[in-house]
Parts: C-alpha cells; structure tokens; sequence
C-alpha cells in the first residue's frame, strides 16, 4: 500500500528498517481496514508532544486506500477510527501532509474537517 500511495517500488530493506523502527515506538500507530479479510486501506498516527501547542498532537503520516475499493467510506471510516484514537490519546488536533499533485485527497481531508492552513518546505540531500 505504501508504493501505491508513493506511486513508486521502495527499496525494501529502508522500507524493512523504517517499518520495525516505527512499530517499535510508542508514538506511532497503525490501522488497516479490511474487506472480507483482505487489506483494502491502511493510516498511520504518529502522536507527539509539541512544545509550540504546549500539547500533543497527531499526525496522519500515511493513508491510503486500495483504488478498487475507493468511495466506499472505507477512508471515512478509517479517518473515524484514527480521530477517536488521537482524541483518545489526548491529542489536541490532527495534521496531515499531502502532496500538491494529490488534488482527490486533498478534498477527501477537507470533507473531513481539515483546514488548509500551513505550508511545508521540504529540503532534500543528496544520496551518494
């Protein structure tokens, strides 16, 4: 799922070391939605003190559903699950990045309550 939502094959022994890094930590959560057993979609939450809000807050850092099972409210309900978990936590707001190219998502997120109110900067380095 996560090639799919970066359009992209991943080297997979990054993929490997960040997957059991994060698994392994106590602030990042994920949940997949499933169909008939079968993983149809998948978000993740990472939840971290924020010394700006003086709180914690979530951040969806992945979301994704597989297209065959699109507009079937398997995001909604996946954006339900992952709010009432980061409310839960104690988190004061939920944040999520989408690329610019990624127009369909972004009204989904608007549809759900988000606001369009940061810019993020990325800086790249170089890889040798």
């Amino acid at each position: 799922m996560i090639c799919g939502l970066e359009n992209t094959l991943l080297d997979r022994p990054g993929f490997d070391a960040a997957f059991d890094r994060n698994i392994a930590s106590h602030n990042i959560t994920y949940f997949l939605a499933e169909q008939e057993g079968r993983p149809v979609g998948m978000v993740s939450c990472h939840i971290q003190p924020l010394l700006h809000h003086a709180a914690l807050v979530s951040e969806i850092q992945e979301m994704y559903v597989e297209p065959a099972y699109r507009s079937q409210k398997i995001g909604n309900a996946l954006m339900e699950h992952v709010t009432a978990f980061a409310k839960g936590e104690g988190a004061i707001q939920m944040e999520v990045t989408s690329r610019a190219t990624r127009e369909q998502a972004h009204r989904f997120y608007q549809r759900e309550g988000f606001q369009k109110s940061h810019v993020k900067l990325v800086r790249y380095f170089k890889t040798e």
